[in-house]
């Protein structure tokens, strides 16, 4: 039996969730309200400190944050990730069926570096001018683009902000989600991919002579870029490597990051204003809520629950995990749900020593959710928005019809995917 603490808090939780899916404030603004809430009451009732409401946040993975936006911010200001795109691009050769398996490919492995917000705005700007320039109908290139972006970097640590929090959370490294994800979220780009193709097929056009451009033609100095692309790659090599110096993932985010201001030379001004900022109070504001309500003792009594519906079953439990948290992520921030499923996992130790197919449901889950109608998340607001650019406007139940049925495909896939690969 919850007390009136308890009750409190979920109240709060509850409010925060409602009042960040209605959009009736921004999702930062709700969590401010909720953590502010949730203080105000914690010292009303006697249950937690303002030092320990502060301790609640886990600094590590607003570092991490920060790090990973910082660096790919100024990769992005080098032009490096558009000249990639449109090469990718012309490498179609005016046949709309290349092109558009190339969009895909190119969205999700831009998305597996840039923010989700970031890569749609480049991707959109690319696939609208060779939509213009090969007079194609916009709508399968868009569309498609923002499914594979929120696909995109499901299999790495920094490839969402989601994953950023679940990591943290379960000390899984930047190898362990490539060894546990790495081939379900290949198989995911081509499952998705064809399954978009089959679903837009009639809508691609015919073969066209290739239009010509150059994809250096807006890039103003190229050595900004080869200085760009040394600082991926010696990104990626630190955080393939950091673990063998006992070294979190937030040092070395935050070391790339000081590297890329310092070698690639952007304005440093400018790419500090450009940090979403946005997240980073939501993510830290909801640290404090979530707080409050395992201090309660909510998040035990959940984490109990969930054992005594799975009977301590790992397939049962993984299943639950992975569509429950899918299908909250359609309606609400998968961040917010990264962050309330995290320590409920990690209090259900008691079913298996080793919980690596949960955090691997959860990762699935919150990624996969993301895409399914155009509320779930900012990619698919910001494609229909790209799309009234190109005076398209595309219904709820158009881009719906796409997303719902993606989503269900990679589901289903990552229910096998996990009993195969967890031997459930």
């Amino acid at each position: 039996m919850l007390d009136i603490t308890s009750i409190v808090f979920v109240g709060i939780y509850l409010l925060t969730l409602l009042l960040a899916s209605t959009e009736t404030t921004s999702l930062s603004v709700a969590a401010l309200i909720g953590a502010f809430l949730t203080v105000l009451f914690g010292l009303i009732y006697g249950a937690l400190t303002p030092e320990e409401a502060i301790g609640f946040i886990d600094f590590r993975v607003i570092l991490l944050l920060v790090g990973v936006m910082v660096t790919f911010e100024v990769i992005e200001r080098s032009g490096l990730f558009r000249v990639l795109a449109l090469y990718a691009i012309r490498y179609s050769k005016g046949d709309p069926k290349v092109l558009f398996f190339s969009l895909c490919f190119v969205s999700a492995a831009v998305s597996l570096f840039l923010s989700d917000v970031t890569a749609i705005l480049l991707i959109a700007a690319a696939a609208g001018t060779i939509a213009k320039i090969m007079d194609y109908d916009p709508v399968p290139y868009f569309v498609s683009a923002a499914i594979m972006i929120n696909l995109g970097g499901t299999s790495t640590l920094i490839g969402s902000t989601s994953n950023m929090i679940i990591g943290m959370a379960s000390g899984l490294s930047f190898l362990d989600f490539l060894n546990f994800l790495a081939v379900c979220e290949i198989i995911l780009w081509v499952l998705t991919s064809i399954t978009l193709y089959l679903l837009y097929k009639p809508r691609l056009g015919e073969k066209k002579p290739p239009p010509e451009y150059d994809p250096w033609g807006e890039i103003e100095d190229r050595k900004t870029v080869y200085k760009a692309g040394f600082v991926i790659a010696l990104f990626l090599t630190l955080f393939l490597l950091y673990e063998r110096w006992n070294v979190g993932p937030e040092i070395v985010a935050l070391a790339c990051a000081v590297i890329a201001l310092v070698v690639v030379g952007v304005d440093a001004g400018l790419v500090f204003r450009q940090i979403d900022w946005e997240t980073i109070f939501f993510i830290g504001s909801f640290f404090i809520i979530i707080g409050g309500l395992e201090k309660a003792g909510v998040l035990k009594a959940v984490s109990e629950a969930v054992l005594n519906v799975s009977h301590e079953n790992q397939f049962v439990a993984a299943l639950l995990t992975l569509w429950s948290s899918a299908f909250l992520s359609v309606f609400v921030s998968n961040i917010a749900v990264a962050l309330t499923y995290a320590p409920i996992i990690g209090m259900m130790h008691g079913m298996d020593s080793n919980m690596n197919y949960l955090w691997s449901a959860l990762v699935l889950g919150t990624n996969l959710g993301g895409a399914a109608t155009p509320v779930s998340g900012a990619v698919c607001i910001l494609a229909i928005g790209a799309l009234k650019e190109e005076n398209v406007n595309l219904s709820f139940a158009e881009f719906s019809k796409a997303g719902v049925l993606t989503t269900i495909v990679q589901l289903a896939f990552a229910t096998i995917y996990l009993i195969l690969r967890f031997g459930m």
